[in-house]
């Protein structure tokens, strides 16, 4: 199931509208709210002394709730307020009526930790994920030297519930507990590390909502694949091309072509030098090889229409050459995946790359860089201080194509608004040529007749859980061809 993300200003008008519209009582919300996290306090640790420390706002008011639910079981609670009491307003003011506990000034917080009636747990009610200013380094370090866990409420306060990165200091979470859909700091990182395990809550807002804001970012999920014909052969599955490396640099080529075809291509083929695919031969076998080192060779084989994508850029070698066969690559008919050197190679001059793309729309195009590309290719963007999400999301309107920007949070976007955050690639795919795989499954699925945005964000998925699924510590990239679609 594919679940929406909701900017912090999304969510925001998701609650006005089940107020106003729908006649939610965002009271009743708000001890939901409180009711969930107090849920998943229970369920996940022993009884014990518990210290929630609420903020002056609707996060303070979750806060005030969890206390005296988990009072209510018997647990002992200290409250802790970061501002007075009088200056509680609306649902939170109302919330902190219903505790009949002491409230402590946050001031003397360290003071409880000190004593012998310990807290042997932080609740983290300050601030949520509209944050706007600067959360105090003192306030951080007061909360981190009681070496306890933390459960967070909405996100850890500090954190930008957009961007996912902390506005100032910033608490560490072992749980965050959140509400209703998940913001882009519980997938961005460092945010979604920040967290620790994220729990989502329904706290009844009406599905409704979603009709009303119609949101562009989803998190990435597991691709639906539809039963295969019957009736059909290798070429009805598709025909993918990848272009190999030079004779000294064929390995990552090699890894794209064998993703592909693991990935459900029915015919996959190696083409460049004739020298560098002798070496190709002496390690593949279901893979054809298709000489075709000049440029109007490279033409002349595109044209076959039963080609259905293309793949550029893996150890190819950066080089004017190469970019005019990246430029044939996109004048021709099929899909392009273009993937490290094809990127770099267009570094000083982008817009002829952009251009390109661009003059054949219908034609889908997916451009796969990690930072370092990025940052090169899309140099105006590389010192933006917007999230991850737009930022790849402008980049895929400038460029036409969609763009995966790699990375521990790696983020497909369409350049007409749509962007996914992909949250299952474990660490051990940081190693080479996880990258030409990656590639490689994004080219299988476009010659299978996917649309570019589909194709990327399934072969996303598809890229961590292999990974996933290697039982060992460490990986290498050639590892995880054998356990693509298990």
């Amino acid at each position: 199931m594919t679940l929406e993300i909701l900017t912090p200003a999304e969510m925001y008008q998701a609650d006005a509208l089940a107020s106003g519209v729908f006649g939610a009582s965002s009271l009743k919300l708000m001890e939901n709210a409180g009711r969930a996290a107090a849920d998943a306090i229970i369920a996940r640790f022993k009884k014990r002394h518990v210290a929630v420390i609420c903020g002056p706002g609707n996060n303070g008011g979750d806060g005030f709730v969890v206390a005296r639910l988990l009072a209510a079981k018997k647990w002992p609670v200290s409250v802790f307020l970061t501002c007075e009491l009088i200056q509680l307003k609306g649902d939170a003011a109302l919330m902190a009526k219903k505790w009949k506990g002491r409230v402590h000034p946050f001031a003397s917080l360290g003071a409880s930790f000190a004593g012998r009636n310990r807290p042997a747990l932080i609740v983290d009610a300050i601030f949520g994920a509209g944050l706007n200013r600067e959360f105090p380094l003192a306030w951080a370090e007061a909360i981190a030297a009681a070496k306890v866990p933390t459960v967070a409420i909405d996100v850890p306060s500090g954190l930008d519930g957009l961007t996912g990165r902390p506005i100032g200091a910033c608490i560490t979470a072992d749980v965050t507990v959140t509400f209703f859909r998940k913001k882009p700091a519980h997938q961005l990182q460092p945010g979604r590390a920040l967290c620790g395990e994220i729990v989502l809550a329904d706290i009844g807002l009406p599905l409704q909502v979603l009709e009303e804001i119609r949101p562009r970012l989803w998190e990435n999920s597991a691709p639906e694949f539809h039963a295969l014909d019957v009736s059909g052969h290798k070429f009805t599955r598709g025909h993918a091309v990848v272009w190999s490396g030079p004779e000294l640099a064929t390995g990552a080529s090699r890894l794209a072509a064998l993703a592909a075809a693991r990935v459900g291509a029915g015919l996959v083929s190696l083409t460049g030098a004739e020298d560098a695919l002798r070496v190709q031969a002496a390690h593949v076998t279901s893979i054809m090889l298709k000489p075709a080192e000049s440029d109007s060779a490279l033409v002349s084989l595109l044209s076959d229409r039963r080609i259905k994508a293309f793949c550029i850029g893996p150890a190819a070698g950066v080089s004017h050459a190469l970019r005019r066969k990246v430029l044939d690559g996109l004048k021709s008919g099929p899909a392009c995946v273009l993937d490290a050197d094809a990127l770099t190679a267009f570094a000083d001059a982008p817009q002829s790359l952009f251009e390109a793309i661009q003059a054949h729309p219908e034609r889908g195009c997916v451009l796969t860089p990690h930072e370092g590309e990025f940052n090169r290719l899309f140099s105006l963007l590389k010192d933006s201080i917007e999230s991850k999400v737009e930022v790849a999301r402008r980049a895929a309107a400038l460029s036409g194509a969609v763009v995966v920007l790699k990375g521990a949070d790696t983020v497909i976007a369409s350049p007409d608004g749509r962007a996914r955050i992909n949250s299952n690639a474990p660490p051990t795919l940081a190693t080479a040529g996880s990258g030409d795989v990656l590639a490689g499954l994004i080219t299988g699925l476009l010659a299978q007749g996917w649309d570019a945005f589909g194709a990327a964000c399934a072969a996303v998925w598809l890229h961590g859980e292999a990974a996933a699924r290697v039982p060992r510590r460490t990986l290498i990239a050639e590892d995880l061809i054998g356990m693509i679609g298990l």
